[in-house]
């Protein structure tokens, strides 16, 4: 991936949205899907052709894209977990608390931890917390339900 940080967007027709990446240090910081991009934003990034062609539907399960995941050590444990859901593959909140060390899926509290972690995704797509079937997306609703078309979910 390209070092050069910064904001790069562009619209997506499928998605009826901008999406919209921020790098920085050649790690993904954060992704987003406005109506409209950063005035800054530029429309050329090697990631922004990856997210064009897997949204076309290309396999691309983004595995080898660094995410910086600046978040409490708990919440980074799960979205690390959410990462190892195979594209085309679904996991619930409970199988996904079960695939954290040291997490309980029988605990309320430890399916909470889940839920607060995906729903602060920084980076859906690259952690793609469409693949929790039952649980929040940092991504909005009809984006979510869009990306679990594009792998048949």
């Amino acid at each position: 991936m390209e070092e050069v940080a910064g904001i790069y967007a562009r619209e997506s027709t499928y998605l009826d949205c901008y999406v919209q990446v921020g790098v920085a240090q050649g790690r993904v910081i954060s992704v987003s899907f406005p109506p409209t991009p950063e005035a800054d934003a530029e429309s050329e990034h090697e990631l922004l052709d990856r997210i064009t062609a897997y949204l076309q539907g290309d396999r691309d399960d983004f595995a080898d894209v660094t995410v910086a995941l600046t978040m409490a050590t708990d919440q980074r444990e799960v979205l690390e977990r959410v990462r190892e859901i195979p594209y085309g593959e679904q996991a619930t909140v409970e199988q996904l608390a079960r695939m954290v060390p040291d997490r309980d899926p029988d605990e309320e509290g430890d399916r909470r931890l889940v839920r607060d972690a995906l729903a602060n995704n920084p980076a859906p797509i690259f952690v793609a917390d469409h693949r929790v079937r039952d649980g929040p997306s940092g991504a909005p609703p009809g984006v979510e339900q869009k990306l679990r078309a594009v792998e048949g979910l």
